[in-house]
């Protein structure tokens, strides 16, 4: 059972980075920089769907969109494991 569900806001519970792939240390998502900060811890986000790790089924995966700036603007969605996520109290 998943723990949040699409169109819920949420918050980045701690800093998030761009990790780098284990295979070749480069960046996992292209175009950006390798361990480059994508969510500061407390950025408000909205989950845009719900998966799972392919390699651990039993592991949910939330694609998250955060808010980029004061106007509300969302950046591209990234993966987010449910610790790195908590529900916003602010709609």
């Amino acid at each position: 059972m998943n723990q949040y569900n699409l169109g819920d806001l949420v918050f980045a519970s701690m800093d998030l980075h761009n990790d780098p792939l284990e295979e070749t240390g480069e960046s996992g998502i292209p175009g950006v920089a390798a361990n480059e900060l994508l969510a500061a811890a407390g950025t408000r986000g909205v989950v845009v769907n719900v998966g799972h790790a392919e390699a651990d089924p039993t592991q949910d995966i939330y694609l998250v969109r955060f808010e980029t700036g004061p106007g509300g603007t969302l950046a591209e969605p990234i993966g987010c494991l449910a610790e790195e996520i908590g529900y916003t109290a602010r709609a």
